[in-house]
C-alpha cells in the first residue's frame, strides 16, 4: 500500500523520471521501515527498559517487509526501458506491480495464519479494493 501511495503521490507532482521514482520508492521504504523500528524499539524499551544488540536486529528483520514491498514496483520502473515506456506508463506498471504485491501478501498472510480459503479470498478482496481506491485517486488526480 504504501509503495502504491508513492507512486500515486508522486504522479501528482508532475512526471517523474525512471531514476527518480525508483530512488523515492526505495527511499521511501527505506524511512518508513526506520520509523517501524524505532516505534517498536521505544516501545520495548518502555516494557523492558535496555534493549539487546539481538533484539534491535530481530526487529529489525521483522519489519522488513516494508523495505521488500518497494523492491517489486521498483524493478518494474528499472525494466521500462524494456517496453520503451514513457513517464505514465512508468508509474502505471509500478503502480500495478505495487497492487498485486499488496493482494499477494495479504494472501500469503492469510494463509500463514491459518484462515480458511474463503478468509484468504477476502483479505485478497478488501487489498484489491483498497489497492483500487488508490488507483481512483490516481486517476482523479490525472485529470
Amino acid at each position: 500500500m504504501l509503495a502504491a501511495s508513492v507512486i500515486v503521490g508522486a504522479g501528482t507532482l508532475g512526471s517523474f523520471p525512471r531514476l527518480q521514482l525508483i530512488v523515492l520508492l526505495l527511499g521511501t521504504g527505506v524511512v518508513f521501515w526506520a520509523a517501524h523500528v524505532f516505534a517498536r524499539l521505544f516501545g520495548a524499551r518502555l516494557l523492558v527498559g535496555r534493549l539487546s544488540w539481538s533484539v534491535i536486529r530481530r526487529v529489525s528483520r521483522q519489519e522488513r517487509p516494508i523495505i521488500e514491498a518497494a523492491v517489486p514496483p521498483a524493478a518494474a520502473a528499472a525494466i521500462t526501458p524494456l517496453f520503451d515506456l514513457g513517464p505514465q506508463g512508468i508509474a502505471w506498471l509500478a503502480l500495478l506491480v505495487a497492487l498485486a504485491g499488496q493482494v499477494g501478501w495479504a494472501t500469503v498472510a492469510a494463509k500463514r495464519a491459518g484462515a480458511s480459503r474463503r478468509l484468504m479470498v477476502v483479505a485478497g478482496a478488501i487489498n484489491l479494493l483498497l489497492g483500487l481506491l488508490i488507483v481512483l485517486l490516481k486517476v482523479g488526480l490525472q485529470h
